[in-house]
């Protein structure tokens, strides 16, 4: 059978690009068509109507007809304009932040409807939340889960003896904690707290609501950040932009 000509989809606006004059690019991420781009035609005339729902971080109804190159948006219609991250610059922040390791994550046109809804859940948990930095650990935790890289976080990697509650030391370069006897302290492995490992274990085990419950203090959170950006940038052999906007809006 022939592909129907316009097709309907819900989307997460991800990123978006200029083109030419009055049109744009969007990155969006569909639930079972994975990632996808689609050109917004007109999007950057005054008199517009799509403009306001195509926002990056907006969640929206599209309907999208088939092109050569590109698909084209032809309607949108807001679902949830998250409204409450854009009216706070740290929250936008963490915002963009989910939004490019998403992108950089995944693929054009591998569905996974998982991530959809991850990323859907982390940024409604992000509107509510007064501080960011666990839904955004969340996210990362159960992006790399999904993607296949999964930190080991309850075996040695060398002795595959369960860890015992002590400092342990992670490896960024192999994805994982190894105990005391097995690992050595250097450039190539990070320390890891208890407190750090039994949180992160959490994070990794729980879904979205029993994840909403968890309260740690800064400083412990400052450390997993740590350990997760070593181990993500090593996966992605490059940085995550948004990263240093995070760090921007912490500053007083």
């Amino acid at each position: 059978m022939r592909p129907e000509k316009v097709y309907r989809t819900q989307a997460i606006v991800l990123r978006h690009s200029r083109l030419g004059e009055a049109d744009k690019v969007l990155t969006l991420y569909t639930p079972y068509l994975g990632k996808t781009r689609a050109i917004a035609k007109g999007i950057l005339k005054p008199a517009s109507r799509k403009a306001g729902h195509l926002e990056v971080l907006s969640h929206s109804a599209l309907l999208i007809a088939r092109g050569k190159n590109l698909d084209i948006v032809t309607q949108a219609q807001t679902i949830d304009s998250f409204s409450l991250i854009r009216d706070d610059l740290g929250k936008t922040f963490a915002g963009f932040y989910a939004s490019e390791i998403v992108d950089r994550f995944t693929e054009d046109g591998v569905s996974s409807y998982r991530i959809y809804c991850l990323l859907l859940d982390t940024l409604r948990w992000i509107s509510d939340a007064e501080e960011s930095s666990i839904p955004l650990r969340y996210l990362e935790l159960h992006l790399l889960e999904i993607s296949g890289y999964r930190p080991e976080l309850s075996l040695c990697l060398r002795c595959r003896q369960p860890l015992k509650e002590s400092t342990n030391l992670f490896s960024p370069a192999l994805g994982g904690v190894f105990c005391p006897e097995c690992g050595e302290e250097g450039t190539y492995y990070v320390r890891i707290s208890v407190n750090a490992l039994k949180s992160m274990r959490f994070l990794q085990r729980s879904g979205v609501e029993d994840a909403r419950r968890l309260n740690v203090r800064d400083a412990l959170m400052n450390e997993i950040e740590s350990i997760l950006r070593r181990y993500i940038t090593t996966v992605l052999e490059r940085e995550v932009h948004s990263t240093a906007f995070l760090e921007l809006a912490r500053k007083p």
